[in-house]
């Protein structure tokens, strides 16, 4: 379920009540006149089974409640409810499948923000997967994919094609190229600075490494895999199962690439250089291109059932 704390314009109410009441799932309507000060108006408040929730927030938009109001939205960890129930079983479909558009757009929006904190966590990610190449030590890599905030700026890109917001295309675009170029460049500076004090050598990188080869080794079951990612990582999002994305942060050779390219470029050695960048490239192809084809599908899903998307 999902509650909805709304401000709404006195002169307002009666339509929103009107339309909280004919949408099928929801409970619990309470309208307190004269409550809200800023903005001022009457608050109403609310709770809705997640798969109808997308479209009595739509219908709230259509009244202009985001312009003139507000709209609030939270989801319930713990409802215990008789007439939660009934409404959540009279809602159309289940609420595991229902997409919240609004909710994603946002959440994407946030997370492909270029901000510090990503550049510190995408640059961190980098430097610990530099480490886990020079050592050929797998956990250092597993441990360098969780870390790495990229899935944000890609699932930004999959929501904005989908949703056709060039805007929150472009702020995606930037953070992925912007973090990925600064963390290559600290993460060059990084091993330098190893190699000067003797934790880093080029005989390092260029032994055979079993452990970690696959990186500078982009093939078929690479892009397979950033396609399989691409789609879980989607349905976790949009599901609101986020701790899937950790498995999906995982499976991706993303942040070890960049790290095995930053390295490589170092030591002036072309070839992984160059094969990393390929990795890096056909990863980030692979989960946007499944993402996207992911949201769509969707999309249509719920188009089919007659709810909006």
């Amino acid at each position: 379920m999902l509650h909805l704390r709304l401000i709404t314009p006195t002169e307002r109410t009666d339509e929103v009540v009107r339309l909280i009441e004919g949408t099928v799932g929801t409970a619990h309507l309470v309208v307190l006149p004269g409550a809200a000060r800023d903005p001022a108006g009457d608050v109403v408040l609310c709770d809705v089974a997640r798969e109808a929730g997308d479209g009595l927030i739509a219908g709230l938009r259509r009244l202009g409640l985001d312009d003139t109001g507000s709209i609030a939205v939270g989801n319930i960890d713990l409802s215990l409810s008789r007439r939660a129930d009934e409404a959540e079983e009279a809602a159309p479909g289940e609420g595991a499948d229902a997409v919240l558009w609004e909710g994603l757009t946002e959440a994407t929006h946030e997370e492909s923000t270029l901000s510090f904190t990503y550049v510190a966590f995408i640059t961190l990610a980098t430097m610990i997967a530099a480490c886990g190449v020079v050592l050929d030590n797998a956990i250092l890599i597993v441990g360098a994919m969780a870390v790495g905030p990229e899935f944000g700026p890609l699932a930004g890109i999959c929501t904005a094609l989908v949703r056709r917001r060039p805007r929150l295309a472009w702020r995606s675009v930037i953070a992925l190229v912007v973090g990925f170029a600064a963390a290559m460049t600290l993460t060059s500076a990084f091993s330098l600075f190893m190699d000067a004090v003797g934790l880093f050598h080029k005989s390092q990188l260029e032994a055979g490494r079993p452990n970690t080869g696959f990186i500078y080794a982009p093939d078929w079951f690479s892009f397979v895999v950033a396609v399989l990612a691409g789609i879980a990582g989607t349905l976790s999002l949009t599901s609101a199962k986020s701790g899937a994305l950790v498995g999906v942060a995982i499976s991706v050779t993303t942040v070890p690439a960049a790290a095995n390219a930053a390295v490589a470029l170092v030591y002036t050695d072309t070839h992984q250089a160059v094969r990393s960048s390929e990795q890096l490239a056909l990863n980030l192809i692979g989960i946007v291109l499944a993402g996207t084809l992911t949201l769509l599908a969707q999309k249509f899903f719920w188009r089919r059932r007659g709810q909006p998307a």
